[in-house]
């Protein structure tokens, strides 16, 4: 198998009883050799399975990722679930067993290819910037001009294929504290007038009474950069302040424009399910907003008192991905699922996509969330991924680099280090392709001004351009 995550073979757990272990002594080697050496080696090499020491992992290298890949199995992929056979604390000694090993063969992440083959194309992988502190998104002001973000706070500007050293001046103060910190940046449709940039972030304002810790919540703002500095800020979007928020995660944070220039961004349930289906909080919700903050007068929930007036769907979890088809102008948006039932979803003004009323996911310890899957009043997703992918940037492919890839949509994984080509007609998608896999956890991706597809990545954090060699029918790019 090439698939890479802690497999443990059914028939031998069978061949040994949870009874023929021991209990209560350091076992890890032990638990390695009955259970996971049969398949990836005795030495951890790899056999029937991959290598577990090559520091490639494809359903994630937390140590929660792996507790759950063998406490609840991923069924997809034959890989059993471990619940009835090992306790918590044996998969724990296990797991920190096999790091131990992985760190002993001081394994790191490979290169990427230097080209791959698609159905479609031969395609060049070039790397153009690495060593990056956990990139979170990239945007272009012109061909060969381009800007990442880094969450903990910067914004690095990428010239000619080269990164530059300085990163930009007076960049707002972000919470880098779990998933938050600088996040989205996109380019106003009219900058080549304004020069307005934007920026999604996580931000915070003292406790409110009786708080213990500043509270949190996705803001957007617009700004211009001079001389390497961010310079005239102005707030687009920010939430009530009692409606801001002590966790630090799930705070979505994709920006898109549509034809018509309005500004659409993404906000996650905050890890508070509930409050996606309450109308009058933030999160949980997809926004649309006019460039300069003030609302679209055919919001759909506009005059309602009980809503906030920026709300143009509901029932999200934690959306990390936007996109607008170059065509329809339809609104695209891939979602975070909890375990299992990640989610691509097509926008529809006013709609409930149902978190946590519907899912196809379950919670991470393995509780329900809930029974249903659909309801009459709530959209389903156009497409579902079970096992999760972890799937976050998506763009739609434009340009003349890659004709038989117009319009298809290109989506990155963090979980399984993806990147996937989706084929979409008349709204349904049809085909799936894998294009790259094990570059790292795929963060963003992005058609350049060139056509060329830019691909962000972490762990490590690097910045990867596709281009074109030759078509499948092998006439020539270059």
């Amino acid at each position: 198998m090439n698939q890479r995550f802690i497999l443990i073979c059914l028939c031998t757990a069978l061949s040994y009883p949870l009874s023929a272990i021991s209990q209560n002594s350091a076992e890890a080697p032990t638990l390695f050799r009955n259970y996971c050496a049969p398949c990836h080696g005795q030495s951890l090499e790899g056999g029937n399975a991959q290598s577990l020491v090559d520091a490639v992992w494809q359903f994630g290298s937390k140590k929660s990722h792996m507790m759950r890949n063998i406490k609840y199995g991923i069924a997809d992929f034959a890989m059993p679930a471990f619940e009835a056979a090992l306790s918590d604390r044996q998969i724990n000694s296990l797991i920190d067993f096999i790091f131990d090993q992985e760190k002993k063969s001081g394994a790191t992440k490979p290169l990427p290819p230097d080209r791959i083959h698609t159905l479609d194309y031969e395609v060049r992988v070039d790397v153009l910037a690495h060593d990056l502190d956990i990139p979170w998104s990239i945007a272009f002001t012109r061909p060969g001009k381009a800007y990442v973000t880094e969450r903990p706070g910067n914004i690095r500007q990428l010239l000619s294929g080269q990164l530059i050293d300085e990163p930009v001046k007076n960049v707002p103060k972000v919470v880098h504290e779990g998933q938050g910190g600088l996040l989205d940046i996109a380019i106003d449709p009219e900058y080549d007038d304004n020069g307005w940039i934007y920026l999604a972030y996580s931000h915070s304002i003292p406790p409110l009474s009786g708080g213990s810790k500043p509270t949190a919540m996705t803001r957007i703002v617009r700004g211009q950069i001079t001389n390497n500095e961010w310079s005239n800020q102005q707030t687009v979007f920010e939430a009530p302040a009692e409606t801001y928020q002590g966790t630090r995660h799930h705070y979505g944070s994709r920006i898109a424009f549509d034809a018509e220039h309005r500004l659409y961004f993404s906000v996650g349930d905050r890890g508070n399910g509930k409050q996606a289906q309450d109308l009058s909080q933030p999160n949980g919700k997809i926004h649309r907003v006019n460039r300069d903050g003030s609302t679209p007068t055919d919001n759909p929930f506009l005059t309602r008192y009980d809503a906030l007036p920026s709300i143009f769907s509901y029932g999200h979890r934690n959306p990390q991905g936007l996109a607008v088809h170059p065509v329809t102008n339809q609104i695209w948006s891939s979602e975070h699922g909890p375990m299992g039932g990640d989610e691509l979803n097509r926008l529809v003004k006013g709609a409930n996509f149902g978190w946590p009323e519907i899912t196809y996911g379950r919670n991470y310890d393995g509780a329900v969330v809930s029974e249903f899957r659909s309801k009459p009043t709530m959209k389903q997703p156009r497409l579902y991924w079970k096992p999760s992918i972890a799937v976050c940037g998506i763009d739609f492919i434009q340009g003349d680099a890659f004709p038989r890839w117009r319009n298809h949509l290109v989506v990155g994984a963090l979980k399984y280090e993806e990147v996937r080509l989706l084929n979409i007609m008349e709204g349904e998608v049809i085909h799936q392709e894998i294009l790259l896999k094990n570059i790292g956890r795929v963060r963003d991706v992005a058609t350049g001004p060139d056509g060329a597809i830019y691909i962000v990545t972490n762990g490590p954090g690097r910045v990867l351009r596709l281009t074109p060699i030759r078509d499948l029918n092998g006439n020539p790019n270059e």
